[in-house]
């Protein structure tokens, strides 16, 4: 059965929007997921489905959490295959020394992930940032907040996308890679 990595946007950060990870592993579970495992508690879930695409998955996650736990955030799923090609294309990890400070960006779709050619004008050195053929990648040094760009990303310019930190990324697909094992 193919395995899929759910990554909720802005969970769990602050005060709104908050998803409890056992409800929203039972939730999943709901909806045919089975081998349901949560990473940490911003919204990162990795399961196993019969279905053969993550959109379709991700509509329907979207619709439990907004109906079992009064939350209406994007939900972006992707197989594992494009797990493993998103960590493939990410040429800055070989170069940065915190990965904390490099976040992967999750693109809702092909149109999101065009538009994040806006961001480039945001980038002030010694930040770097890439677009690759699934994500986008940006080094920021002195965080994200630190970083116009990163807060464009973080904020209302970045409802199309989710990002997750580059040890994150790296412990989903670990995750994923110790589920087929």
């Amino acid at each position: 059965m193919p395995r899929y990595v759910a990554l909720l946007r802005g969970v769990n950060v602050g005060k709104g929007n908050r998803v409890p990870m056992a409800e929203w592993r039972a939730q999943i579970e709901s909806l045919g997921a089975t081998r349901v495992r949560t990473l940490i508690n911003s919204g990162n879930a990795v399961f196993s489905h019969a279905a053969r695409s993550g959109a379709p998955l991700a509509g329907r996650i979207r619709a439990a959490l907004a109906e079992g736990l009064d939350v209406d955030t994007p939900v972006i799923v992707r197989s594992a295959a494009e797990m493993a090609a998103i960590a493939k294309e990410n040429v800055l990890a070989k170069s940065v020394t915190d990965f904390a400070r490099l976040l992967v960006v999750f693109p809702s779709d092909a149109a999101a992930l065009a538009g994040l050619a806006a961001i480039r004008s945001l980038v002030k050195a010694p930040e770097r940032f890439e677009i690759g053929r699934h994500a986008a990648y940006l080094w920021c040094p002195k965080g994200s907040l630190e970083s116009e760009a990163g807060k464009a990303l973080l904020g209302r310019s970045g409802r199309a996308v989710t990002t997750r930190n580059w040890a994150t990324v790296l412990k989903l697909v670990a995750l994923l890679d110790e589920d087929e094992g």
